[in-house]
């Protein structure tokens, strides 16, 4: 399920990094990952991508209303390199959020496990019996009264955690259209950025660390 209206952003590609094994892009918010179902659903930032380099293959999503970092990898060998680190849980991710309200203490860990709501997916929700393992640190940038500026730090990839795990705190994600109600959900876009992916090079392991800063 997508949410109604799907206009994504006619932006052109901002490339953060490219050579002969990866590249990385910083993806606007409301631009699917990937192909929905359906003709009105076909672009997307893989699609986009593809028509510049097309070699390029898939190695993860973000939301459809989540900005930030992407890598896509140019080359097969690359592909299997990356996926085999998302898995093993060697790709480090930093997002930035605003979250309602003034989220305390300074420094945390969610840990809870998720699994999709079935009579209402995509949504997630918590389930202590069923659901995967999911866990998610955060620390406060900033905050006041009414609004929490966080970076998180998810040491698991499950679907939409981040945005369930902040939700669990009482803290949904400012303009988040599935999980945010009443003023929190009042704002032009989910307040969603991968700010930073840590990953090793495919060819010789070196570290690359690529950051996009947030455009809120």
């Amino acid at each position: 399920m997508i949410p109604p209206g799907y206009n994504p952003p006619d932006t052109p590609l901002s490339i953060l990094h490219q050579d002969h094994e990866l590249l990385l892009v910083d993806k606007p918010a409301g631009l699917l990952s990937v192909p929905g179902r359906g003709e009105h659903l076909s672009d997307c930032l893989l699609t986009r991508v593809q028509a510049a380099f097309p070699t390029a293959l898939l190695v993860h999503r973000l939301d459809r209303d989540t900005s930030g970092v992407m890598v896509f990898a140019l080359t097969p060998h690359a592909q299997r390199h990356l996926g085999l680190q998302f898995e093993r849980r060697h790709m480090k991710k930093t997002y930035v959020a605003r979250v309602a309200g003034r989220l305390s203490p300074r420094t945390g860990t969610v840990d809870l496990p998720l699994i999709v709501d079935w009579p209402n997916r995509p949504l997630q929700m918590v389930d202590h019996e069923r659901g995967k393992p999911a866990v998610t640190d955060w620390r406060v940038v900033r905050a006041s009264d009414t609004e929490t500026r966080v970076r998180l730090m998810p040491r698991t990839g499950r679907s939409h955690q981040l945005r369930v795990h902040m939700l669990s705190l009482g803290h949904p994600i400012l303009g988040d259209p599935f999980y945010a109600t009443g003023p929190a959900l009042d704002h032009p876009r989910m307040m969603l950025h991968s700010e930073t992916l840590r990953l090793r090079h495919p060819d010789g392991g070196e570290g690359l660390q690529i950051t996009a800063p947030a455009p809120f």
